[in-house]
């Protein structure tokens, strides 16, 4: 089926809404798809304030941001599975808020990373993966159909096609230093959530770890203590 917008109509906002709509229709997926939580400092940042069950989401390479999506979601009751990060912190997870007992690790799931993600998706609410090869765009579109089919999420490590969202960290900034001495008391990052549904970019400060090394909104801090990452390596 195909739909034409005119700019020159009027209302053209309530055009671009149903086309919307039709689109998500027509790949299964419902704007009013329920969401999961993630933390006070990222739900005003997403889409609909979580994560869209059915959806995947294209983040940043961090472990800190990893964590701090998958906290919410494991504390309220959802299992999590993290496929190919052999280097993945349990004890850093634990710190931002990730409920251990419902995370499952495999850290090396080797060429078949993408066949283990698929079967980890059937059972897992949250599943969280960096790619160990390319994805045909067949492969994305299976995988995609399972996401929707089981209301699963994927966190994917790197590009994705289909992402519901691109989730990126960026001008890292540390406290706690002054002229030369002192300890690293916590980090200052940029969040920006590129989506699909907002044409305009969300980004706000976080503290990600924070002083006691969780996720927090970042407060306005000295010029004094707030070192940029590139001066202490």
């Amino acid at each position: 089926m195909q739909t034409e917008v005119h700019p020159g109509t009027s209302p053209v906002s309530g055009e671009v809404h149903q086309l919307r709509a039709q689109v998500d229709r027509m790949q299964g997926r419902k704007l009013d798809a329920p969401v999961l939580p993630v933390l006070p400092a990222l739900a005003s940042l997403l889409p609909g304030g979580g994560l869209r069950t059915g959806s995947a989401y294209s983040i940043s390479p961090s472990a800190s941001l990893l964590s701090a999506l998958l906290a919410a979601a494991s504390q309220a009751g959802s299992w999590c599975g993290v496929v190919g990060m052999p280097q993945f912190g349990a004890e850093a997870a634990e710190r931002l808020g990730v409920d251990l007992s419902r995370l499952v690790l495999i850290p090396e799931p080797g060429a078949r990373w993408l066949a283990v993600t698929a079967t980890i998706a059937e059972v897992l609410p949250v599943v969280a993966v960096r790619p160990g090869g390319r994805a045909s765009d067949g492969d994305v579109s299976r995988l995609a159909a399972r996401l929707r089919d089981r209301g699963a999420v994927l966190l994917v490590q790197g590009p994705w096609a289909q992402a519901e969202a691109t989730i990126g960290v960026g001008d890292p900034e540390w406290t706690g230093l002054g002229d030369g001495h002192g300890y690293l008391a916590g980090r200052e990052l940029t969040v920006t959530v590129t989506s699909r549904r907002t044409p305009v970019p969300r980004r706000g400060r976080v503290l990600l770890p924070a002083v006691d090394g969780a996720l927090e909104s970042a407060r306005p801090v000295s010029a004094a203590s707030r070192v940029p990452l590139e001066a202490v390596g």
